[in-house]
């Protein structure tokens, strides 16, 4: 059973799986073996968001390097582009999300996923991403921060 961290700023509570790495732009990576990574996006990530309207992510056999664009989703408040946590090539997208793409929302760490990637250098990509306590510390920052511009 996956374990969580989490962190309150004013009336919002944000979970973070202890079991994956993050992006700092709000991307899990979860290993999964085989030089596969299953990716999604951060409960922080999603709430900030807001509620998801649309999500496409690149097709099966799409190569995507560290950082570049691997799905883009759409809410009532915004448009996120997301980066991949890894490169490597899609090898399976989420079929839940073309008719509820709201699962990103409802459980973002499970039902919500959104691609596996056969990681191409799992080792180095790893090297650039945050553990749980340290993308928590990350979203305080920039939580708290927007809280001061209210």
């Amino acid at each position: 059973m996956t374990e969580f961290l989490e962190l309150t700023v004013d009336k919002f509570t944000f979970r973070f799986a202890t079991d994956r790495y993050y992006h700092p732009e709000g991307v899990w990576a979860l290993p999964e073996g085989e030089g596969r990574v299953r990716i999604g996006l951060s409960d922080f990530a999603q709430q900030s968001g807001g509620d998801v309207a649309f999500a496409e992510v690149k097709p099966v056999g799409t190569a995507v390097a560290f950082g570049d664009e691997v799905a883009s989703i759409e809410t009532m408040k915004t448009d996120i582009v997301v980066p991949a946590p890894v490169g490597g090539t899609v090898v399976e997208v989420n079929p839940a999300l073309e008719m509820s793409p709201e699962a990103i929302n409802e459980d973002p760490y499970g039902e919500g996923w959104l691609a596996v990637i056969a990681a191409t250098d799992w080792e180095a990509d790893r090297a650039r991403l945050l553990d749980a306590q340290a993308y928590l510390e990350r979203v305080r920052e920039v939580a708290e921060e927007e809280m001061r511009k209210r």
